[in-house]
């Protein structure tokens, strides 16, 4: 007896697949999501902020020193 699958089959048991494990490593699915939304969302935020405009790295050690 050969087995034998088509490309329709497979595409339906890989589905199967992920959402069993999506539901049984819930947890971890979660974390990887968030850690994702997070890197996306720091991606966005340096964008918008970045004006082109670099600061003096002395500049930079004086407001540290607190000589600024």
């Amino acid at each position: 007896m050969e087995l034998t699958l088509n490309d329709v089959k497979t595409k339906e048991l890989l589905k199967e697949v992920i959402i069993d494990l999506i539901k049984e490593k819930r947890d971890l699915f979660y974390e990887i999501i968030l850690e994702a939304l997070e890197e996306v969302a720091l991606a966005n935020a340096i964008k918008e902020g970045r004006q082109n405009k670099f600061v003096n790295e002395d500049r930079i050690f004086a407001i540290l020193e607190g000589q600024a």
